[in-house]
């Protein structure tokens, strides 16, 4: 199967995919209206694990995708705990 010049590669949409996420997802956090009443990331990531497994990903699956994003994260934010908001 050939791929048309306009259509996205996989890797691409799975790219904007997590890129509109996690715009969402700094979006909603910094609009809590329950400031420290409610961690709005962690609503965030177990309402996705949630999504994912009622869309037929399994148990194992979740696990294992979350923790090696988990273990890769000090290789892609190289020693910063935050990344700069400027």
């Amino acid at each position: 199967m050939s791929q048309q010049a306009d259509e996205t590669p996989w890797e691409g949409q799975c790219y904007k995919a997590a890129w509109i996420f996690g715009r969402q997802c700094a979006d909603l956090a910094k609009s809590n209206p329950y400031g420290d009443l409610v961690d709005p990331l962690g609503t965030l990531i177990n309402t996705l694990m949630t999504e994912l497994w009622d869309n037929g990903f399994s148990q194992t699956e979740i696990r294992i995708a979350f923790e090696e994003a988990i273990r890769d994260m000090p290789r892609y934010a190289a020693g910063e705990e935050r990344r700069d908001s400027n």
